[in-house]
This record gives structure tokens, C-alpha cells and sequence, in this order.
């Protein structure tokens, strides 16, 4: 499964990438609205500090803007990936980006119809919202089991890129469920590596060391 970071901080994003555990990036609008500064420049940060594939979404309502927005997007780097909204005008873009060697990601779904046509319409990757399904009182992780055995069933090559990730927790059923993706927010990938209980055995591991006086180096 790739771990993709769900921001627009394009320095925050650079130190998260030493980890070597970052495949990718999500950007939203609103994203990068809170990261301030220049939309271009931050996009080329953060495609210069992570080789894979960054999302970046266009503004516009109507296919023939989407489509102008998203060639321009694409040219900012290679790894680009436009980000379209499930509309019928986004899916026709859809088509026409993926169609001319432009990858896409088919974003705001909310149901597993909207996901098929996403990947009728050829798209790289399909981003359900299951944490907003939850906070709504729906099943977001079913939804993600269920775009799974749909593709499977046909074999659509889009990736499932299960969005709006709220835990750790979160990661591990999306896994379980067979995302292919799950993008989270620093905080949130942060949490992946951390538990309490391996936390205090570390800390009686140094203190014990340190008790026998000795040294590695």
C-alpha cells in the first residue's frame, strides 16, 4: 500500500520525505489556501522534493477550462497528477487528459457507481471520501470494499486512493479493505510509527544501557 501525505506545506513535506516512507502527495484547494504563498511555486517544491506522484487540482466547472487547467498543471513537472472533480464535465476531462498521456484523479466520490465511471472514463486514481462518509454516518470503509471488488471484477487499473484518512486506524482497515492508496495528513502519518507501548519499552531499553556504562562506538 503507498502512503501518500495529504498537504500543501511544501517544506513540511520535504522533511517528511527522509523518511524514505512517503510515496506521493494529495492537494486540495483549501490545502493549499492554508499553506499561503505562491500556488506554482509551491507545486514545483514539492514535486522537487518527492519523485512520486503529487495531485493537483483544477478550479474550473466546465471540461474545456478543466482541460486547460490541467495541461498547464502538467507542466509544472512530470509527476502531476490532475486532480478533477466527479462531475460529468470532470469525467469528460478525465477522458481526454488520460487519453492525450495525462494522469488524473478522480476526486469527491462518494459512492461506488461515481467510481466506476471515474474508471470507465480511464482515470489513474479514484479518491472516495471515507471519513466524510463516516462523519455522516455512512459506511466509509465499505465503500472502500466495495470499489475494490468492482474493479476487480472487471479489472480496471485505476487506484483506489481512500481519502479524507481521519486515524491510524483508518490506514490499517483501508489496507485491510485493499486501497491501493491512503493519503493522510502530517499529524496522522506521524501517528503510523508511534505507540505508547513501544515508546516505554525504549526509554527502560537507554535507561538499562546506560546503567552498564558501556559504549557501541
Amino acid at each position: 500500500m503507498q502512503i501518500f501525505i495529504d498537504s500543501a506545506d511544501a517544506m513540511e513535506l520535504a522533511i517528511l520525505a527522509e523518511t524514505g516512507l512517503v510515496d506521493g502527495v494529495t492537494t486540495n484547494p483549501s490545502l493549499v489556501a492554508k499553506a499561503g504563498g505562491d500556488f506554482f511555486e509551491t507545486l514545483q517544491a514539492i514535486c522537487a522534493a518527492l519523485p512520486g506522484p503529487v495531485s493537483a487540482e483544477v478550479v474550473a466547472q466546465d471540461a474545456p477550462t478543466m482541460l486547460a487547467e490541467g495541461r498547464k498543471l502538467r507542466k509544472v513537472a512530470d509527476n502531476i497528477v490532475v486532480k478533477l472533480p466527479l462531475t460529468v464535465e470532470g469525467l469528460k476531462a478525465c477522458r481526454t487528459l488520460e487519453d492525450e498521456g495525462h494522469p488524473t484523479n478522480v476526486t469527491l466520490c462518494f459512492s461506488a457507481v461515481q467510481a466506476l465511471l471515474a474508471a470507465k472514463a480511464g482515470a489513474s486514481f479514484i479518491s472516495p471520501f471515507l471519513g466524510r462518509l463516516d462523519d455522516n454516518g455512512a459506511d466509509g470503509m465499505g465503500l472502500i470494499r466495495e470499489i475494490r471488488a468492482i474493479y476487480d471484477n472487471y479489472g480496471f487499473a485505476t487506484s483506489i486512493l481512500a481519502a479524507s484518512i481521519r486515524s491510524a486506524a483508518h490506514v490499517r482497515d483501508a489496507a485491510l479493505a485493499g486501497a491501493d492508496c491512503a493519503p493522510s495528513p502530517p499529524a496522522d502519518f506521524k501517528s503510523l510509527y508511534k505507540h505508547v507501548l513501544a515508546e516505554a519499552e525504549l526509554e527502560a531499553f537507554v535507561k538499562d544501557w546506560k546503567a552498564t556504562g558501556q559504549s557501541i562506538l
